[in-house]
């Protein structure tokens, strides 16, 4: 009995210290920003020549350019679905329509083609994108209803030419690439993981290199996504109510930004410090008792959450 005892409270003084020495994930609270009704609000990055924060509403065919100052939004719109947007030039960004990656001259809001996506007789759309560090496009698309496999990751130059880099995926999402250009990160949403691959900047040639990130049960799926200066990645997690932060190299969530509203789609640093995350979200989804209980879903929240953003990389470079 004597023993037993020992045993028992060997077994318990384990436990405790396992418990007392795990890791704990920091809760960060959002504030609203921009008060909207976005059906999807996505695609948001700091334009690091305006000062300002593009996002854009995919099903509401407009490009939004929010003003931290006045905290106003300027805004254009499309005759068909607006997913990506990047920065080019202080008078230009690049976006992603449904089926053609353009030039908008912010000035006057004329365009000019850039390339075409192909769309599949329309059966696809373009999704999420982002610039690689040696200035190329990298745009995904996904089929309507989000069938399996019917997406493709394709990588668009300045002269317009396209090659195709990953194949079968279903809704292409988040990508980022770390500061020593050696790996980038990726998301295809309903896989709950983040994929990781090996880059190479000289040809824009990639190499899956595993599962970074594999995430918890129960807190949605893996959209758009951001990194910050220390190469953690900062995901918007559709029906996670909030943005996850995770390292990389072990897999560990370190915090979550509590957001009001369960469709969390896309994030970026942005600020005069690249220490503000801004954060944006979907009405699309949800039920009406769902938008009666998150009234703001749709709207564009922020907090500052500690860590520092990278300024994005350009059309271009």
């Amino acid at each position: 009995m004597k023993h037993f005892l020992i045993n028992i409270l060997t077994l318990f003084s384990i436990l405790i210290t396992a418990i007392s020495c795990s890791p704990k994930v920091e809760i960060i609270p959002a504030e609203l920003a921009y008060k909207a009704e976005a059906t999807t609000g996505e695609g948001s990055i700091w334009d690091p020549y305006r000062q300002t924060l593009f996002w854009v509403d995919i099903e509401g065919q407009t490009l939004y350019e929010y003003h931290p100052n006045t905290k106003k939004c300027d805004s254009w719109k499309f005759d068909r679905m607006i997913s990506t947007v990047v920065p080019e030039s202080d008078s230009t960004v690049i976006i992603a329509l449904q089926n053609e990656i353009v030039r908008v001259n912010l000035a006057d809001g004329q365009t000019t083609s850039v390339a075409p996506i192909p769309d599949k007789d329309g059966k696809v759309r373009c999704n999420d994108g982002k610039c690689d560090p040696e200035g190329r496009l990298w745009i995904g698309t996904m089929g309507f209803g989000a069938p399996k496999g019917a997406g493709t990751l394709y990588c668009v130059l300045p002269d317009g030419t396209i090659s195709t880099k990953l194949q079968k995926v279903t809704i292409s999402n988040g990508i980022v690439w770390t500061a020593n250009k050696r790996f980038m990160y990726y998301n295809d949403t309903p896989t709950g993981k983040i994929a990781r691959y090996r880059y190479d900047p000289d040809n824009g040639d990639i190499l899956f290199d595993g599962i970074a990130v594999d995430l918890p049960e129960g807190t949605g799926a893996p959209d758009g996504m951001t990194i910050d200066s220390q190469d953690h990645l900062w995901v918007a997690q559709w029906g996670g109510y909030g943005v996850y932060c995770y390292n990389p190299y072990t897999g560990e969530l370190l915090a979550k930004v509590n957001v009001p509203a369960p469709n969390v789609a896309s994030c970026a640093f942005g600020g005069k410090k690249m220490d503000t995350l801004y954060i944006t979200t979907a009405r699309a989804g949800l039920s009406e008792e769902q938008l009666r209980k998150y009234p703001l879903s749709g709207s564009v929240f922020s907090c500052k959450p500690g860590a520092k953003g990278v300024a994005a990389n350009s059309f271009g470079n």
